[in-house]
């Protein structure tokens, strides 16, 4: 016997800003925060999505997104997918007619994920702590709409991001994104050592911090 009960979800919280990171760095958009996240890297930078929330239905979550007035919604966490929910929100945005994002840990099986959706997927290096984690199956699933991010805090992550990328042939499944980690490595060096190594890649920094520092709801 099916419940009729609607789906929810427990969501941290809803804000419209400006993308900070990916290809749509820029880009006005609806911020969708779901609470919780299996992982706990070192430098996490949303310790406060771990707990808490408020629990939402999709025709609810649907009817804040939809206030904000913009076309481009970003779905992120804590770790999005750790709510078995999360993919039929994915498609009920697409269904409403949104450009729908998608960022994960890449430590779950992202092969639920609606067609539709661009999924920005971490790889997490050494320095991260969890390492460990990396669901190496995701890599067969990507394609040229998806995007594999790369947060580095020190030389030892970026070689291991570098031989990767190289052992992999990861440029050739989709954009490759390389971020330091604000405070523990200097940008310029980061720059500088891609450049040095003519590595495929788009070097990024989170827009949102430069502009508003490390702000909730930003």
């Amino acid at each position: 016997m099916h419940s009729n009960k609607p789906v929810s979800l427990k969501i941290s919280e809803i804000f419209f800003s400006l993308q900070g990171e990916t290809s749509r760095a820029g880009l006005p958009t609806v911020f969708v925060r779901l609470t919780g996240c299996p992982l706990r890297c070192v430098w996490c930078d949303t310790e406060y999505a771990f707990a808490g929330g408020r629990l939402l239905t999709l025709a609810e979550i649907l009817a804040e997104v939809g206030r904000h007035g913009t076309r481009t919604v970003c779905v992120t966490g804590g770790e999005p997918l750790a709510q078995k929910a999360c993919p039929p929100l994915l498609a009920a945005l697409c269904d409403a007619g949104y450009d729908v994002s998608l960022e994960t840990s890449g430590a779950l099986d992202i092969g639920g994920v609606d067609a539709r959706v661009s999924r920005i997927v971490d790889l997490k290096a050494p320095g991260s702590g969890e390492l460990s984690k990396n669901r190496w199956e995701n890599l067969a699933l990507l394609t040229a709409r998806d995007e594999l991010k790369f947060v580095l805090k020190d030389r030892t992550d970026y070689e291991w991001a570098r031989e990767t990328i190289r052992e992999r042939r990861l440029d050739a499944l989709c954009p490759l994104l390389f971020s330091p980690v604000k405070g523990d490595l200097d940008p310029t060096t980061l720059a500088e050592w891609l450049l040095a190594d003519r590595l495929p890649v788009r070097f990024q920094m989170q827009l949102h911090k430069i502009l508003w520092g490390n702000m909730k709801g930003k």
